[in-house]
């Protein structure tokens, strides 16, 4: 039984291994379509992205430029999805 079994997993390693270089073979040829992951994908261009990495070079200098600073806000409103021409809320002073 021990020699059947034997038998059986070199056949299963011999196709496992045929498998992969065909496979390895095909993408490398063009053979194969192109994996959803690997298409890249043209982004439209933002001036927003331009002016975060300027003011990322800025380093420190950067937390007292009020560009940057009109920039992060801008940043922060558009990945919390918050509407930039809504009013801010009060302040705790103006509450009263």
């Amino acid at each position: 039984m021990e020699g059947k079994a034997m038998v059986r997993l070199v056949a299963i390693l011999f196709l496992a291994i045929v498998m992969t270089v065909t496979l390895i073979r095909m993408e490398r040829s063009g053979d194969l379509p192109p994996l959803p992951g690997r298409e890249a994908r043209e982004q439209p261009e933002d001036s927003l992205r331009a002016d975060q990495r300027r003011c990322q070079r800025m380093g420190e200098a950067a937390a007292e430029d009020a560009e940057c600073l009109a920039i992060w806000t801008e940043t922060r409103d558009r990945f919390l999805g918050r509407d930039p021409d809504r009013t801010a809320p009060a302040t705790a002073g103006e509450r009263e």
